[in-house]
């Protein structure tokens, strides 16, 4: 799309405002007449917050936005502090954007409860990676499954420090007794971006293991996600209680 030019007073400068566009030029027109997979990600930013700054457009808001951070990327990764710090975007566009961002991850997730069977670790990575890929904190969560290896439900046990020493291995299968779980993953992320195991990791893992085996709920892998990464425990060669389908070795896909 060329960039619209207005002469005023005799003079060019580029538009400050959407109004000033060309109506074919406008993310709202160009949406109706194209869909959303017709517009450029700065386009969408600006129809997410709506209205620029003074003398600024939120197409050139969001435009400055994506060079700042090298792309959408970067952008969705950004906090709410690097946002705000960006001239012209504030609290209140920070926080719309982050839903935006926020929203997709949670719809590229989500599997309907019940209906979605783990066949190998990359089933499960695909969808929390995306959740958990890019959190400031570490989360520990666990996967309950039923016989047929159908999740049942993902909860999240722990937010912090996900160590041997602070976590409660008998609050890792509360949740799978309650609901009767036939077996279960643990799946945590490493905020530092490298899905790595750390001897912590492999230590925990053992525990929860050994702990399934007296409770009679086999633990069958222990993912580790990274930025954009994951390792499987089971790939890695960890001895786990039962066979499960496993997909193939995905040590960092």
């Amino acid at each position: 799309m060329a960039e619209p030019i207005l002469i005023v007073d005799g003079r060019a400068r580029r538009p400050r405002t959407i109004r000033e566009m060309p109506p074919e030029d406008r993310p709202r027109e160009r949406l109706e007449a194209r869909g959303p997979a017709g517009l450029s990600n700065a386009e969408l930013i600006a129809l997410v917050w709506g209205t620029g700054a003074p003398g600024v457009s939120a197409l050139d808001l969001a435009t400055e936005a994506l060079a700042v951070h090298g792309g959408l990327a970067g952008l969705a990764a950004a906090s709410r502090v690097e946002l705000e710090a960006i001239p012209g975007i504030g609290a209140a566009r920070a926080a719309r954007l982050a839903a935006a961002f926020e929203l997709g991850r949670r719809l590229l997730a989500d599997w309907p409860a019940g209906r979605f069977a783990i066949r190998g670790p990359r089933d499960l990575a695909d969808r929390l990676v995306l959740q958990m890929g890019r959190l400031e904190r570490e989360e520990l969560r666990v996967v309950l499954l039923n016989t047929k290896n159908v999740v049942l439900a993902v909860e999240t046990v722990y937010r912090g420090n996900v160590s041997t020493s602070l976590v409660r291995v008998g609050e890792l299968f509360r949740d799978a007794v309650r609901q009767h779980a036939a077996g279960l993953i643990l799946v945590h992320n490493h905020p530092s971006g490298d899905p790595t195991p750390s001897p912590d990791d492999l230590h925990l893992t053992a525990e929860t293991v050994a702990a399934g085996r007296l409770l009679d709920v086999p633990v069958l892998d222990h993912l580790v996600i990274g930025h954009d990464a994951y390792v499987s425990m089971r790939d890695r060669g960890v001895a786990f209680d039962r066979s499960a389908p496993r997909a193939a070795p995905s040590p960092a896909a």
